[in-house]
């Protein structure tokens, strides 16, 4: 069987990256960790990661989407993968203290972006555009008008 899995390239420091990953996601599982290599799970999904030093750093143009339901959830994942070096950024994005970003996503907020009626879902938008990590009550008013 053919499979994709997210190969992540870090900076000598996977046993660092794998169990700050362990503690964030409640179903995480970890498969493999040694000086070299890791293989773990985040909410079902493989990931490998390597300590290749250095030379390749993560950027925006990769990220990892939690999609959630509640602002509990939003709240949670955004301070526990902002902590200690992470950064907020616009939209529902983030990066973790290793460079490595992450969006979490409300389902409502693709509700609303996806509705029928076009200007409630502008309105969600351009409240979304406003804000760093999503506040679902605001997307709620904005939506309503």
């Amino acid at each position: 069987m053919t499979s994709i899995t997210p190969f992540l390239w870090l900076d000598n420091n996977v046993r660092e990256a794998v169990a700050f990953y362990k503690s964030v996601f409640p179903n995480a599982r970890i498969e493999t960790v040694n000086d070299f290599m890791a293989s773990f799970e985040l909410e079902g999904q493989r990931f490998h990661a390597l300590n290749g030093g250095p030379k390749f750093k993560f950027n925006e143009a990769v990220s990892f989407f939690i999609s959630v339901e509640t602002q509990e959830q939003v709240d949670y994942f955004w301070t526990r993968l902002t902590a200690d070096g992470g950064e907020e950024s616009n939209c529902g994005w983030l990066k973790d203290k290793f460079g490595l970003s992450w969006q979490v996503v409300p389902s409502a907020l693709g509700r609303y972006l996806g509705d029928p009626d076009r200007k409630a879902a502008d309105r969600a938008m351009q409240a979304m555009m406003k804000m760093k990590k999503i506040i679902i009550a605001d997307l709620d008013r904005a939506f309503a008008g």
